[in-house]
């Protein structure tokens, strides 16, 4: 006996912009902790971890929502074409 697949839920909302903000602040609070801390030289490498966490995480800040307006740009494109009749 099968049973019958259930329709996937919408998508989730979230607001991806704050999710990379918070994670850009993490880093930048790792940062600040590992200036404060007594690193061995050997170990300075960490900094520069943290340094690329906060550029990728301004990168994706900026980017995200020229992202999301792309897609949905493209989804209304996509729409309007299904409306359309189509010319044979």
């Amino acid at each position: 006996m099968t049973r019958q697949r259930r329709p996937d839920p919408p998508p989730m909302k979230t607001n991806d912009v704050r999710i990379a903000a918070v994670g850009t602040a993490a880093w930048a609070v790792a940062l600040a902790v590992l200036l404060l801390a007594d690193l061995p030289a050997e170990d300075g490498w960490w900094i520069w971890v943290c340094v690329t966490g906060i550029g990728i995480g301004l990168f994706a800040t900026w980017y995200i929502p020229r992202l999301q307006a792309a897609r949905e740009r493209l989804e209304a494109e996509r729409a309007a074409a299904r409306r359309e009749p189509e010319h044979s």
